[in-house]
């Protein structure tokens, strides 16, 4: 496969929009504001390293008791799962947008953009079956971010590599913080769950895995980033500092409706 060819795939709109109608489409006919107020969504700066490792996560036992999730847990993870699927889908728009600037300006960045446009496709995939199964309605703000991911990229490839780069650091180090304290979340209802004598379920099981495996390949982005120059971009703190806020108003309003 040559390069131009590589450029052309990955440009196009179709691997990152087909997954999402056949739930979105029929949303639009029905939106309603939620009646309940979503649960807070936490994050947490603190290392994966420090996290606890549940022994249940690890030797499930289906002698003990399960039981349900409640009605809060429930409204988290509506939240958490709808909030991280409109950011998997900006981030997939983002590196759609910023790869053919920076390709033409630096072709030897084209495999890189490839690896990590892969990785936000197939998370993007992820939370949109699990968005499915769960019958949880995407954001209606998915036009808004739609358009405002593709303009990030777009025009921060244009300000060159290093502020592309400054813009993956930016975006990664509140998704990774994100990512954290979902984590975070979960495992303090399975170390609830192991106190009071009962079994964790597949479900919360497979979430915690599926939220490390993705948390972790998004801070591999971050550490490529600032490898990358990210902190040599012409007005770096501002330019960080906007992304950054951008990204928490994101989360917050795509948490609520």
């Amino acid at each position: 496969m040559n390069a131009a060819f590589a450029l052309r795939t990955l440009s196009r709109p179709q691997p990152y929009r087909n997954p999402i109608l056949p739930f979105l489409v029929p949303s639009l006919a029905r939106l309603t504001p939620p009646k309940a107020q979503n649960a807070s969504i936490t994050t947490s700066s603190l290392p994966p390293s420090t996290e606890p490792q549940p022994e249940s996560l690890q030797n499930p036992s289906s002698a003990k008791r399960r039981r349900p999730l409640t009605k809060e847990q429930r409204e988290f993870l509506d939240s958490a799962l709808r909030v991280n699927q409109a950011g998997e889908l900006a981030a997939t728009l983002i590196y759609t947008a910023q790869t053919p600037p920076l390709a033409r300006a630096h072709p030897s960045l084209l495999p890189l953009m490839q690896h990590m446009y892969a990785q936000e496709a197939g998370h993007f995939s992820t939370f949109n079956a699990l968005l499915a199964k769960h019958r949880i309605r995407p954001t209606v703000l998915t036009p808004v971010w739609t358009a405002a991911a593709s303009f990030l990229g777009w025009s921060t490839a244009l300000l060159g590599r290093e502020a592309a780069m400054a813009c993956t650091e930016a975006v990664e180090t509140e998704i990774g913080g994100h990512y954290n304290g979902q984590v975070r979340v979960l495992l303090a209802w399975v170390k609830e769950m192991e106190e009071n004598g009962e079994e964790v379920g597949e479900e919360v099981r497979e979430l915690v895995e599926t939220l490390k495996r993705i948390r972790d390949e998004e801070l591999e982005h971050l550490d490529t980033a600032v490898d990358g120059g990210a902190k040599a971009a012409e007005g770096y703190e501002l330019l960080t500092g906007v992304i950054r806020g951008g990204c928490r108003g994101a989360i917050w309003l795509s948490e609520r409706v």
